[in-house]
């Protein structure tokens, strides 16, 4: 689950897209159906917590990885120097079904950003 408290509170949750559901050039087990939108060449603030267990959300191309700990609040911060789509996934043995929480950035201009925001 995704919140941009910052913006009109928008929220959505992003699930795995199942491999039978995937358009051509996909990745299987990394696509999700909603993609968490970032301005690019803007400094990024993320608070990451979890609601079960312990997981690890981490996005190896931008050089990211916290734990989402149950009762905890952590931060990270980070920079997207250019345009594109990041992939990563939950790093953390977290229980049955692990492997299947990837986590889509996609980084574009700022008023891409802001177009998406108003939709």
């Amino acid at each position: 689950s995704y919140e941009y408290s910052d913006f009109k509170n928008l929220e959505f949750d992003a699930y795995m897209v199942m491999t039978n559901e995937l358009e051509d050039k996909s990745f299987r087990v990394l696509e999700v159906d909603n993609h968490t939108i970032i301005p690019h060449s803007l400094q990024i603030r993320m608070l990451i917590t979890a609601s079960d267990v312990i997981h690890s959300w981490a996005v190896p191309s931008l050089g990211v990885k916290v734990d989402a700990v149950p009762g905890r609040l952590n931060q990270l911060s980070f920079f997207s120097n250019r345009t594109g789509m990041f992939y990563g996934q939950c790093s953390e043995i977290c229980g049955a079904n692990h492997s299947f929480m990837p986590i889509v950035l996609e980084a574009v201009p700022l008023a891409n950003f802001l177009n998406w925001l108003n939709k």
